[in-house]
């Protein structure tokens, strides 16, 4: 009797997980291929990615390498597309499930070079190196900022997304991946990283604390410290956007809830910088203003978003203090990116 009230047990349990969508007798995904759910993500064969040992090293106190037993994994779904004037250029839609660059960072003790000049973080970006060289920069702001967090992982697991009616099945990647969310064109996912290296911008400027009026009358835009660009008024020949903002710093908390008027500052760079995938992986804006403050953004999170959160230049000519030009990144929950008073702007591609 007791024999076949355990069995019964089991058999129980076992179609439990099958409802839920969960394969008791393996470690891997239940492929819900009857559609049992309305979960998308969960209809086919999830494959592991081999993950190489990955070292952090550069401007911190406690090099060594990723210990990723101790991390927690988070998925996310993307289409990749790589740069190309067609649809061949496709590579396919993915459900990616790896360690974020958020976790991965977060007991570094970060050491700036330049903190007696600039103490604040937000001139820092990272450099994510793989076993063929191959380079991308990501800006902290990316990683620490964004208003959704999480979204830059080193993918260990993939799963097709396969469409419905044509059942295409995309080229899986055979080796660990950086996946990059809020990229439209999908350069920087690159195979394989074993190298991670924390850097602050190297170029120093004057820095003022308390400098007023905190003013320029004008940007100059520098490509790898060539003069390209200067502007001293809004570009008449850009559409002006308005963006609702809630206006919140790390340090003090709400600051405004007004609107925000302002250009595109993708639009403001497309007259000198193309759209390359060397660019795309390896390009750094400097933001600088006239005391000094300063923040970096990659080139693909103002040039190449696939969300649409994006970065205005807003022009106050009426504003002898702090003005005239300042930036809103949309695409961050706080506000220490929002510089003010810009007086230069800096692009790298090393």
């Amino acid at each position: 009797m007791r024999k076949i009230l355990f069995i019964l047990l089991i058999t129980i349990a076992v179609s439990s997980c099958k409802t839920k969508g969960i394969d008791p007798t393996s470690q891997t995904q239940f492929i819900d291929s009857t559609h049992i759910t309305n979960n998308f993500y969960d209809d086919a064969k999830v494959f592991d990615l081999p993950l190489s040992k990955i070292k952090i090293t550069g401007e911190i106190e406690n090099p060594g390498f990723v210990d990723f037993s101790k991390l927690p994994t988070k998925s996310i779904i993307v289409k990749e597309t790589l740069l190309g004037e067609n649809n061949e250029n496709f590579r396919g839609a993915f459900k990616y499930e790896g360690y974020s660059l958020l976790d991965i960072l977060d007991q570094t003790k970060v050491k700036k070079k330049n903190r007696k000049e600039f103490k604040p973080i937000i001139d820092l970006y990272i450099e994510i190196e793989n076993d063929k060289g191959e380079k991308i920069n990501i800006s902290w702001g990316e990683i620490y900022y964004p208003n959704h967090l999480g979204e830059i992982i080193i993918a260990n697991k993939v799963m097709r997304i396969i469409p419905v009616k044509t059942g295409e099945k995309w080229e899986l990647p055979e080796q660990s991946k950086v996946i990059v969310l809020s990229d439209l064109i999908t350069e920087r996912n690159i195979l394989n990283p074993t190298k991670i290296t924390v850097k602050s911008y190297s170029k120093s400027f004057n820095t003022i604390k308390g400098l007023k009026p905190l003013y320029s009358e004008k940007i100059d835009i520098y490509n790898d410290l060539k003069l390209v660009n200067s502007i001293c008024q809004n570009p008449n020949d850009l559409q002006n956007e308005k963006y609702n903002t809630i206006f919140y710093g790390h340090g003090r908390g709400l600051h405004s809830t007004k609107p925000s008027t302002g250009v595109l500052l993708k639009n403001v760079f497309a007259k000198n910088f193309n759209l390359t995938k060397k660019n795309i992986q390896r390009g750094i804006f400097a933001v600088v203003a006239k005391d000094g403050y300063r923040g970096v953004f990659s080139f693909s999170e103002i040039m190449n978003r696939n969300d649409q959160s994006e970065i205005l230049l807003l022009c106050n000519p009426e504003k002898r203090h702090n003005g005239i030009f300042r930036l809103i990144p949309a695409c961050d929950f706080f506000s220490d990116r929002a510089i003010k008073g810009i007086s230069e702007i800096y692009f790298s591609c090393d």
